[in-house]
């Protein structure tokens, strides 16, 4: 039996500490996302997992679904923010599993394992580290991604904190649910939020001390650190029919321009739903006196699901109709419009912004 470098115990012991090996051995037993005693709906396609050169997984479909997300401190989150909240390593672990799992099941797709990327400065507590493996498998388990595994990844010395994650998935024999598929008559539905994330942004971006938010202020704020993407509805969309849908990752306006140029549409939505979509947001805008539609039609990071639905489809559970798909006129551009008027929101940019 191989010899196991011995672990250091101290709390405040920083990965300068550690060498590779042992920094993994304290990362490994935490990326089980089984439970003992799991049913066999959690069944996994990980063949090999960590410890060798490359993980090997099964691809029954014959297809894989394949997608990447990188978070950078600073530019991505902040370590402490302005009103005193400092970002956890489960926060970050726990983000980057939702965003990257969302990404699957916005083409009616289901995660089946990921790879993991993690660059440190040296000063980086190893309790920071093995607070990151634990957020990024309470994401996966709590989000419902039960038979998706942590196949491995690379550790790395570097001037920034940033984590990547490559994630693949399974249609399960099905096609794909793509962007450009929204026709003219369908109808444009929302499984999911919006808004959350941006409000819960702003405020850890104010001088509201975090610790003075009300119940419904700080639960805005945790939708932004721990976003919580259906993913039940992707699969669900898939099932009934649907004829475009695309994670809202950079905002409602952002990303539904981006799915009416690929169907070469317009999405018209409606102002009523648009208006129960910012009532949630009344905690933070009735403190930071800020109009709540703004993070509604620009707010990103909500990780819901954008859909269009062909007008004799029933909406699958979890879908809300936001709005309808009609055909622009000719030498008209396509576009998201609001009643029949252009919406201007603008939403995230990862280099503007």
């Amino acid at each position: 039996m191989p010899l196991r470098e011995a672990v250091p115990a101290d709390a405040a012991l920083t990965v300068a500490g550690l060498s590779e090996a042992q920094l993994l051995a304290r990362i490994f037993p935490r990326l089980t996302v089984q439970e003992p005693g799991s049913g066999p709906e959690a069944a996994t396609s990980l063949l090999l997992g960590p410890g060798d050169d490359a993980a090997i997984v099964a691809a029954p479909d014959g297809r894989t679904v394949l997608s990447i997300d990188t978070q950078v401190a600073d530019q991505d989150f902040r370590l402490e923010w302005n009103n005193g909240y400092r970002t956890s390593g489960f926060d970050v672990g726990w983000k980057a599993a939702a965003q990257n799992l969302s990404d699957i099941n916005a083409m009616g797709a289901r995660s089946t394992s990921l790879v993991v990327s993690l660059t440190m400065p040296p000063e980086t507590l190893v309790s920071w580290v093995e607070d990151f493996a634990d957020g990024l498998i309470a994401g996966i388990r709590e989000l419902g991604a039960t038979g998706c595994t942590v196949a491995g990844g690379d550790l790395g010395r570097g001037r920034e904190l940033s984590v990547s994650v490559a994630i693949v998935g399974t249609l399960d024999g099905k096609e794909p649910v793509l962007r450009s598929g929204a026709r003219p008559g369908d109808t444009v539905a929302l499984a999911g939020t919006v808004g959350r994330a941006a409000a819960g942004l702003a405020l850890l971006e104010s001088d509201v001390r975090v610790g003075d938010l009300t119940a419904g202020q700080r639960a805005l704020l945790d939708s932004q650190c721990r976003p919580a993407p259906p993913l039940a509805a992707g699969p669900a969309a898939l099932g009934a029919g649907a004829s475009a849908m695309m994670d809202i990752s950079d905002g409602l306006v952002r990303d539904g321009n981006r799915m009416a140029a690929a169907s070469h549409a317009i999405l018209n939505l409606d102002p009523a739903a648009l208006k129960a979509l910012a009532v949630p947001l009344l905690p933070a805008s009735e403190l930071l006196g800020t109009d709540p539609m703004s993070w509604v039609l620009g707010g990103g990071e909500d990780h819901g699901l954008l859909a269009a639905f062909p007008p004799d489809v029933q909406l699958p559970p979890g879908f809300t109709a936001i709005g309808s798909v009609e055909a622009p006129a000719p030498m008209q551009s396509t576009g998201v419009k609001i009643a029949g008027r252009p919406a201007d929101a603008v939403g995230w940019d990862h280099f503007a912004d």
